[in-house]
């Protein structure tokens, strides 16, 4: 899984020791076991993780993500937390500015329609997984999406 093998990259090269996992871990109200299975590709990270990781290094989600070799871009806001209805309002947008349906974003992240309709009503929050094969197949930014910059 492409996530969790950039999210390893991006921890050798901080050469996190134990001090600093666990401050992470600490920082994420999760155990240092729940976080070396999200960079060890054991279990998949959630989008808040994810954000809150980025805000820790002040990085940019999709510079972490293997998206963008852009570390930190210039409007980068840091979120505290995310808005599922925004967040929704933008893929749908996205979506729509591609010509795209719903039935054919579904198949190409790999989910059903129903749950295309639900993140894009903000019913529920967009799956990481879901967000970084969106943002790939469709050029798109994660953290425009997420809000956290203002453009594409």
């Amino acid at each position: 899984m492409e996530i969790s093998e950039n999210l390893k990259l991006f921890f050798e090269e901080k050469k996190l020791d134990k001090i600093t996992a666990s401050s992470v871990a600490d920082y994420l109200g999760i155990s240092k076991t729940t976080l070396s299975n999200y960079i060890n590709g054991d279990a998949y990270i959630p989008l808040n993780h994810l954000n809150k990781i980025c805000n820790y290094f002040h990085i940019s989600m999709d510079y972490l993500l293997g998206l963008s070799k852009v570390e930190v871009y210039s409007d980068n806001i840091e979120l505290n937390s995310l808005d599922a209805k925004e967040i929704g309002n933008r893929l749908k947008n996205i979506r729509k500015s591609k010509k795209v349906t719903q039935e054919q974003v579904a198949k190409t992240i790999g989910v059903n329609k129903s749950s295309i309709s639900r993140y894009e009503n903000g019913e529920s929050l967009i799956l990481t997984i879901c967000l970084y094969t969106f943002c790939k197949n469709y050029s798109v930014s994660s953290d425009y999406i997420i809000g956290k910059k203002d453009s594409i």
